[in-house]
């Protein structure tokens, strides 16, 4: 198996947890689900469904705000941005439009225009986005295309660390999450890209190119 992550080749099982088996790289140390255990494309959009993502709720805002508040201090005025697997209700890209940020949106099943592919960002957002890509080395490629130079990618995801109980940890159950990062895993990221990674918090991270 290779990780699709990095591509490392040095993968072992990690824990089977019912009927779902998790396996861990050695290399960048990202766990990540057996792809047989995926939900149907219709299963998880209908999950994705019932996520409420009103911008309109206070503690929403909040929970965005460990990422929004650290963005909006490093972006220039009129700097364009993109919210990457923004989800059935686009709130993050709202607050930025907000601010007077002009913000493209996509999501693969409720925003699905790759439009974006042909555009230069300032900054990308992906907020409890990349724990759902099934290949994140491949989605992280296709950022990286779009990102411009000095540019910079917000990631918001928890990062899993050793001392965590895999098995009982609440972030593992949503069946929808098939891949899991460290912070190893993503200063791996970001070496294959030239990147720089900044921890923010446990579940914030900036790349910047």
């Amino acid at each position: 198996m290779i990780c699709p992550i990095c591509s490392g080749t040095n993968v072992f099982s990690f824990q089977l947890i019912g009927s779902i088996e998790y396996f861990r790289c050695k290399a960048c140390l990202g766990l990540f689900t057996d792809p047989k255990s995926r939900l149907s494309p219709q299963e998880e959009k209908e999950r994705y469904s019932l996520h409420n993502n009103d911008v309109e709720d206070p503690e929403y805002r909040k929970f965005l705000s460990k990422l929004y508040d650290p963005l909006i201090k490093k972006l220039k005025k009129k700097s364009r941005g993109l919210d990457y697997g923004c989800g059935p209700g686009p709130a993050l890209a709202s607050m930025l439009r907000e601010e007077g940020f002009s913000v493209d949106i996509y999501d693969p099943y409720f925003f699905p225009d790759e439009s974006y592919r042909d555009k230069e960002y300032d900054f990308i957002t992906c907020t409890e986005a990349a724990e759902h890509f099934y290949e994140p080395q491949k989605e992280f490629n296709k950022l990286d295309q779009v990102l411009a130079d000095k540019g910079i990618l917000g990631v918001m995801t928890n990062f899993y660390e050793d001392t965590i109980n895999f098995e009982e940890w609440y972030y593992r159950k949503d069946p929808t999450h098939v891949v899991f990062y460290t912070v190893k895993t993503l200063q791996c990221i970001a070496e294959e890209r030239s990147w720089k990674a900044d921890i923010q918090s446990k579940n914030v991270v900036f790349f910047k190119k």
